[in-house]
């Protein structure tokens, strides 16, 4: 169990650093930024499924991982969908399922800290991230409603 948690954390570190640094370098150009996001909301959607994979399965977090995963991965999945977008209200739209998705990541996760004490820091690392990702798409839609 410790090594599994010691994994754990080592590859959220590993994750989240590297989407940091990807979105840190990018460069001016629009569509370096998109392909950026959408790789930082796909490995936080791999961040939370290593995470949740290491977790008990007990009847207490059975819900709660099953809710954290559909939430947390549903982030980049609607992200890309926003990336296809239509037109602008569309785009819009879809990000605005982005934020909401995330939003609900950060209240499963404070579950899971609760239920979980010893993985609150994994909990803390992840919810920091996700809400990022809720903080640039409100920027983002905001922007694009000028």
């Amino acid at each position: 169990m410790k090594s599994e948690v010691r994994s754990t954390k080592q590859y959220l570190m590993t994750e989240i650093s590297n989407s940091k640094l990807q979105m840190s370098n990018q460069t001016k150009n629009h569509n370096d930024k998109k392909y950026d996001l959408a790789d930082r909301t796909a490995r936080f959607g791999e961040a939370i499924i290593e995470f949740v994979g290491a977790l008990p399965g007990n009847a207490i977090n059975q819900p709660l991982i099953s809710q954290t995963v559909r939430s947390g991965t549903s982030v980049g999945a609607n992200y890309m969908e926003a990336d296809g977008a239509e037109s602008r209200k569309d785009f819009q739209h879809k990000l605005g399922i982005c934020k909401k998705e995330a939003k609900e990541t950060e209240h499963w996760l404070r579950m899971i800290a609760k239920a979980n004490p010893k993985r609150s820091e994994d909990c803390r690392m992840l919810w920091k991230e996700v809400h990022e990702l809720v903080l640039i798409f409100s920027s983002i839609i905001n922007k694009t409603k000028k």
